[in-house]
This record gives C-alpha cells, sequence and structure tokens, in this order.
C-alpha cells in the first residue's frame, strides 16, 4: 500500500495573528482556496486512537524517524456528509496519508469497541485494506480512542508540486470524552496552542509560494495537534 510515490514534503510552522494576516493575503493573491471550504475555511473534528503505553504519542515527542498514527476525522460538526479512517505515515522526514471513508454507523462502533465488522469486504480494494490494517492494529497494539481534536482550517491549493498550504487555529480539546461523534461533547482551549502554518508539497515546491510563506525569524517545528490536545491526559 505505502509506496514512495505516496510521501510528500511538510513544513510546520508555528505563527501568531499577524503572521496569519500577511499569509492570508499573500496565498490570496498567488493560490486558490481549497473547493471545499465554505467561506474560505472549515471545521476540522478528529478522534485520535493509541495504546495504552501512548506509542504514538511517544514517538512524536521522541521523533522517532518511521512512526504512524491513525484517527477518524469529519468536517463542519456534519457526520451525515463525509467521515474517513486515515493513517498519516512518516518515513525518512516525509509524510504520506492514506483514507478510507466510513458510515456514522462504523465510527460510532469505533467508538464503543465494536470491531467485527472491520474484516467485511469495501467498495476498494485500498480502502479494506486499510480498515483491515487498521482493525490488526488494534488487535495486536491495543488502539482504542484517545482523544478528541478540533480546530479551524483555511486550506489553499496550488497545482504545480501539488502543493497545500493551511492555516489551523482555535485548537481544542475533548479532554476525556472521545464520542466524537455527539455534538455535545464539550472541548476546551488546548493550553497556548498556536496558529500553524502548514505547507505540504510533493517533488518541489514552486519558488512563488517559498516566497509567499516567508515569514522572519520563523522555523520549521515539529508540532502535533494531537500531543498538544493531550495536555490534560
Amino acid at each position: 500500500m505505502e509506496n514512495k510515490f505516496q510521501y510528500r514534503h511538510e513544513w510546520k510552522h508555528e505563527i501568531n495573528m499577524a503572521d496569519m494576516i500577511a499569509i492570508r493575503q499573500r496565498m490570496r493573491a498567488v493560490a486558490k482556496p481549497d473547493p471545499h471550504a465554505k467561506g474560505g475555511k472549515y471545521l476540522i473534528r478528529s478522534l485520535y486512537f493509541d495504546n495504552l503505553e501512548d506509542k504514538a504519542l511517544k514517538e512524536k515527542i521522541d521523533g522517532v524517524d518511521r512512526r504512524e498514527k491513525w484517527r477518524v476525522r469529519f468536517y463542519n460538526m456534519d457526520p451525515s456528509a463525509v467521515i474517513h479512517l486515515e493513517k498519516k505515515s512518516r518515513r525518512n522526514g516525509l509524510g504520506a496519508k492514506f483514507s478510507a471513508t466510513l458510515t456514522q454507523e462504523e465510527a460510532q462502533k469505533l467508538v464503543d469497541g465494536d470491531y467485527g465488522w472491520m474484516m467485511e469486504e469495501r467498495g476498494t480494494k485500498k480502502e479494506t485494506s486499510l480498515v483491515r490494517e487498521f482493525y490488526s492494529r488494534i488487535l495486536s497494539q491495543g488502539l482504542r480512542p484517545k482523544v478528541i481534536v478540533d480546530y479551524t482550517r483555511e486550506p489553499f491549493i496550488f497545482p504545480a508540486g501539488n502543493v497545500r498550504v493551511t492555516l489551523d487555529y482555535d485548537i481544542r480539546t475533548g479532554l476525556y470524552c472521545t464520542d466524537f461523534l455527539n455534538k455535545d461533547c464539550v472541548t476546551v482551549p488546548a493550553a497556548d496552542a498556536p496558529i500553524l502554518l502548514e505547507v505540504k508539497w510533493d517533488a518541489y515546491l514552486p519558488t512563488i509560494i517559498q516566497d509567499a510563506v516567508q515569514l522572519p525569524n520563523r522555523r520549521a517545528e515539529a508540532f502535533s495537534k494531537y500531543a498538544q490536545c493531550r495536555i490534560y491526559g
């Protein structure tokens, strides 16, 4: 499933409000907003999984080169639209994301600890393979729901280099609530979480985008929304 052509370069920068306003203006001038964004932005809710020893969290903090994390995600607080199971992998400083579509019933079963359905055939071989791989991780590593992560994203796209630039802010944590389909599940600000600029691209990053995202006194950071939202436990 994982081949080298699926892995992408990624920069992350912690920025402030003034930086975000400047980057937003520049990106509007050189790139296009993601067509899926409503009014230029959307809300993301993710439920992250980890084991009892917090394997994914510790590997992220320790900077382990080869690692993976699993999450379920939907948008704009509307699980009736689309829900994705996602696996994010890191290899040699590059990242890749693999995705399968879930129904609301399947997502709720994951929260409830009901996994028998995961060996069934799905619409495509790739989705079947990914769901079964997640099932094997649940059995072998004891993965369980850990924390809800909410945030607002402003995405921009640039065709050359398959570039995606995002501004993420208002990062919130669900504390000990993992019933992520429940709209009444309370989330709170994730401590002093920053505004995050992310830049992702394939083989090359066009100069026009490099110039647009340049900020003085900023350098790439290994920031993790999942780790930030685990700050309370």
